[in-house]
């Protein structure tokens, strides 16, 4: 799908950009919330220890099965902090967000600078056939032209890739992991001997803990079900966003306002949807001030759509379930010729 929103003059697209930020700024919007984040924090923190205080305390038992589910869920939440810190909503330094990202790198298992690179990209050129990271993802097709070229064991991947995509999340959480890895072994992130450093105490603690109190059997399904679970509780906050939005075909030029709407999608409910997604929910808004407090984010949509509007931008908002449908519809359209040449 490409943007059906005819090009309007160069100087009334800058202006608008302009003048949102105005509005956003006046509101006092775009200001940081120190506070906010040093409660969040310490909450999510607190949560991860005493995840791991119970299972030290539990031993060998299966009820670590619940402690694993537990754990995906706050590592889900640190993920989302470490998110935060990479686009500088927390503090105003870069070196004081990237303390923390790195610190809920430790945490995750996730290379914060491979992240960093890999979703500015992503925040650069949304929903680009060719530049955007998000839709480089082999065992799956989000184009016309991506279906077209995948060929072999991805070609039948592509074809049923709307049945296959939730299983397909629960190996999210590894790919993470050795993503961050391949980075730092190629040497593509900065800080390479810290990321190195953290990536291998986090992988040598985790080991270490898990085989430690378990016997092989329990400790490979303990894994497989953190890992697996925290994939799916990452896969389903990042999906909704874009998938089934509006693409940027090769040539395609917008405007930095109108190329973030129309790519991204919200989704609505109340704050336990902020929570869950991490408020990444109000994706519209967070794609066009990335660095605005996640607090914020609720607050300041209300006045981006309503800006849209005057606009004449379309701006698409829907329920989780519904985001998920279209998503799932997309999916499955895009796989139909290729299920067909198989019949």
């Amino acid at each position: 799908m490409t943007s059906t929103v005819p090009a309007t003059s160069s100087a009334r697209r800058g202006s608008d950009f302009a003048e949102l930020s105005r509005r956003i700024r006046a509101a006092g919007l775009l200001d940081r919330r120190p506070g906010w984040y040093s409660r969040a924090i310490a909450l999510a923190f607190g949560a991860f220890a005493a995840c791991w205080t119970v299972f030290g305390l539990l031993g060998d038992s299966w009820w670590q099965l619940l402690v694993a589910a537990a754990l995906a869920v706050v590592s889900t939440q640190l993920a989302y902090l470490g998110h935060d810190a990479g686009h500088k909503q927390i503090l105003h330094g870069r070196r004081a967000n990237n303390a923390i990202g790195h610190f809920h790198a430790l945490l995750t298992g996730v290379s914060f600078g491979w992240w960093v690179t890999k979703h500015n990209r992503h925040h650069a050129n949304p929903n680009h056939e060719d530049e955007d990271p998000d839709l480089d993802i082999p065992v799956l097709a989000f184009s016309t032209e991506q279906a077209s070229g995948r060929t072999g064991l991805l070609r039948w991947t592509a074809a049923h890739q709307a049945a296959l995509f939730f299983p397909l999340l629960t190996l999210e959480g590894v790919m993470l992991h050795w993503a961050g890895i391949d980075a730092i072994v190629r040497g593509t992130v900065r800080a390479r001997i810290l990321e190195g450093l953290l990536l291998t105490a986090h992988l040598g603690a985790y080991v270490a803990a898990v085989s430690l109190v378990l016997p092989p059997g329990k400790a490979l399904v303990f894994v497989a079900v953190q890992k697996g679970l925290w994939g799916v509780l990452m896969g389903c906050a990042f999906a909704p966003n874009h998938k089934g939005m509006d693409m940027i075909g090769r040539g395609e030029s917008l405007d930095f306002l109108r190329k973030q709407v129309l790519t991204s999608r919200d989704v609505g409910g109340g704050r336990w949807v902020d929570v869950a997604l991490g408020g990444l929910n109000h994706q519209v808004t967070h794609h066009l001030f990335p660095s605005m407090a996640r607090p914020h984010l609720r607050l300041a949509r209300p006045l981006v759509e309503a800006f849209c509007a005057e606009r004449g931008i379309p701006y698409v908002r829907c329920s989780l379930l519904a985001s998920y449908r279209q998503v799932l519809q997309h999916l499955h359209t895009i796989g139909a010729p290729l299920r067909e040449l198989r019949s």
